[in-house]
């Protein structure tokens, strides 16, 4: 394939297709060669520098043996500290515990706070492995369906009272900012929110894992940063894998509002849960501490490519409802206004050849979207949304600015 132009962003557009299809990982390794990948929330952008020179360093140290953390990894401190300078929110450090998942984090509290049976309520759409996980644990999903308005993806208040008091809940699952629609609920949505959770006595779990990629003028705002009453009901799950392209480092922290919960988590056998890599700590500590720059040009990349979707689909594809995400780099796509003869994802697989999420898996009534991850270079983002364009039938005319790349 050719490579981007000079006018790109190096170490983002600069991608080459046959090193990304050597890779490893699931997003291109289960991606046939003729198939462009742009389903699961992996970008394809390198590992920012601070975080290979620290791994390279802490291996050329031959710094691999037990770490000495009687009180807790360097990581706690550190949360803190961000959370203080980013968001204004003094969450305290010796209520964070380190697990090596986000999804484990949501396990181990469902397990400690919920039982077999207790009404969970959630968004809907979202996040599959989180409705898996509540499937498999046997909490009894309660939907929130989220309204697609003129403007954006919104919950209602009312419809989540509702739902809480009519089913029982004893937990909400809150994702924010939201995947797959890219939301940032703002104070007032979520002070909506809080007035809900002390009225039914709700825990609040907060998955806010892409609080750091929220595109301007769009903030994030920490559940538990609302109020004291919030600050005591809130569980808030997080890592730096996403903003940070780490997936694999297994790396996720959990901040425990509630003393009770705390104690029951502090109170299990200490490795029960599994413990969080080193390597791991190292790669987040320098990602907090040293990748600040490298995130500014990442979100300012996001930021061009979420309007070039935007752009694109109005243009070619204008039967398609999709808002511009305020969050992530994932867009949410609804083709059911073309009447589609068979799922979308398997139309634009077989006939576009590219690999995209979306459907049941995210929920009740999200047959017929589409969840594309638009965190690549500016080539290979064009070619994605050219492929899809034709594949939906759309308007003719390039969505990219040269030739087709070679499969």
């Amino acid at each position: 394939m050719r490579t981007a132009q000079a006018q790109g962003f190096p170490g983002f557009d600069d991608l080459d297709l046959e090193r990304l299809r050597a890779r490893g990982g699931v997003k291109w390794r289960r991606a046939g060669r003729d198939v462009l990948p742009a389903w699961v929330a992996d970008m394809d952008f390198p590992t920012p520098p601070p975080v290979a020179a620290a791994l390279r360093q802490a291996i050329d140290d031959l710094d691999l043996g037990y770490p000495d953390w009687p009180n807790g990894s360097p990581l706690r401190p550190a949360f803190a500290k961000r959370m203080a300078e980013r968001h204004g929110w003094s969450a305290s450090a010796h209520r964070v515990r380190e697990q090596t998942d986000l999804i484990q984090c949501l396990q181990l509290v469902l397990h400690l706070a919920t039982s077999d049976g207790d009404a969970v309520a959630v968004q809907t759409p979202n996040y599959p492995p989180f409705l898996a996980t509540l499937r498999t644990m046997n909490r009894r999903i309660v939907p929130l369906p989220m309204r697609d308005t003129d403007h954006n993806w919104q919950m209602d208040p009312a419809a989540v009272d509702t739902a809480v008091k009519r089913f029982g809940c004893k937990a909400l699952l809150l994702v924010n900012p939201h995947n797959p629609t890219g939301r940032v609920l703002t104070r007032d949505e979520l002070g909506d929110i809080a007035v809900i959770a002390r009225r039914h006595d709700l825990l609040v779990i907060s998955d806010e894992i892409h609080a750091e990629l929220a595109h301007a003028p769009h903030r994030h705002v920490p559940f538990a940063s609302l109020s004291d009453d919030a600050a005591r009901r809130t569980v808030t799950l997080t890592s730096a894998t996403k903003a940070f392209n780490l997936a694999a480092i297994r790396c996720a922290l959990t901040h425990y509002g509630p003393d009770r919960l705390l104690a029951l988590r502090d109170a299990q056998p200490p490795d029960l849960y599994g413990t969080v890599s080193p390597l791991g700590v190292t790669a987040t500590l320098a990602a907090w501490e040293h990748g600040d720059a490298w995130q500014r040009d990442l979100l300012t990349v996001l930021d061009r490519n979420r309007r070039r979707v935007h752009a694109v689909l109005r243009e070619r594809l204008p039967l398609v409802r999709h808002h511009l995400p305020e969050a992530t780099y994932l867009a949410w796509l609804d083709t059911r206004p073309l009447g589609l003869d068979e799922p979308p994802v398997e139309k634009v697989l077989r006939e576009g050849r590219v690999l995209l999420d979306g459907g049941a898996p995210f929920g009740e009534d999200a047959d017929g979207f589409l969840r594309l991850n638009f965190a690549t270079s500016q080539e290979i983002l064009d070619e994605i949304l050219t492929r899809v364009v034709e594949a939906l039938g759309g308007r003719r005319g390039g969505a990219g600015a040269g030739d087709r790349m070679a499969p």
